[in-house]
């Protein structure tokens, strides 16, 4: 016969068992509801979208949705928030051999955004397509989208700097503009448009702001 403390030890440890697996269930309920969100936002749009086609698409409830995420606006911000830290790490995976020669870093960010291009999704860039969708300066999303342009501008004037360009704060916004439109451009006239001299076109403003 089983003493007090053992059997209360039993009970402990089955208790304790059944927690975790009910903390596992929520944490994988939640990581299906924000995987088929990212999805969905990405191919559909983000306003053609609803709780209710994001929960079906993860084999969830509404009620699991809005347990792990308070809104359909806070989601779509960890979805962006979770492009953009991706997208940093290409960021400085892609410079880091270059941490030496600031022009050769830009350059190669440009190239490797050409190629990216040429295979990715035909919807183009997530956050881009959230900056044109989400117009509510208050919405938490926008707000994400707007800290993202703000970064890739000051890495950008940082990389200039250390060019000694003749105005680093201009050609850092030339760039700028030549990311994101080059990138855009893809969408009307595909990987081998505009977006493929990407590069060059940097190259030449480079030249341009050193010479």
């Amino acid at each position: 016969m089983s003493s007090p403390s053992v059997s209360a030890e039993k009970e402990f440890a089955a208790k304790a068992a059944a927690s975790a697996g009910c903390a596992t269930a929520k944490a994988s309920a939640r990581d299906r509801i924000f995987a088929a969100a990212r999805d969905l936002f990405y191919r559909q749009g983000i306003r053609a979208v609803g709780v209710e086609s994001i929960a079906q698409e993860a084999g969830a409830t509404k009620m699991s949705l809005y347990r792990a995420f308070p809104s359909k606006d806070e989601l779509v911000a960890e979805c962006l928030k979770q492009s953009e830290r991706e997208f940093w790490v290409w960021w400085d995976e892609t410079t880091a051999p270059h941490a030496k020669n600031p022009e050769a870093a830009v350059l190669a960010l440009f190239k490797g955004m050409s190629a990216k291009a040429k295979t990715c999704e035909k919807r183009g860039c997530a956050i881009g397509n959230a900056s044109v969708e989400l117009t509510e300066s208050d919405h938490p999303g926008r707000h994400v989208v707007e800290a993202y342009s703000r970064e890739k501008r000051r890495r950008l004037r940082e990389l200039c700097v250390a060019m000694n360009a003749q105005d680093p704060e201009g050609l850092a916004d030339g760039l700028l503009l030549l990311m994101d439109g080059g990138y855009f451009s893809r969408l009307s006239l595909g990987p081998s448009g505009p977006t493929a001299s990407m590069a060059k076109a940097a190259q030449a403003l480079i030249r341009a702001h050193t010479a």
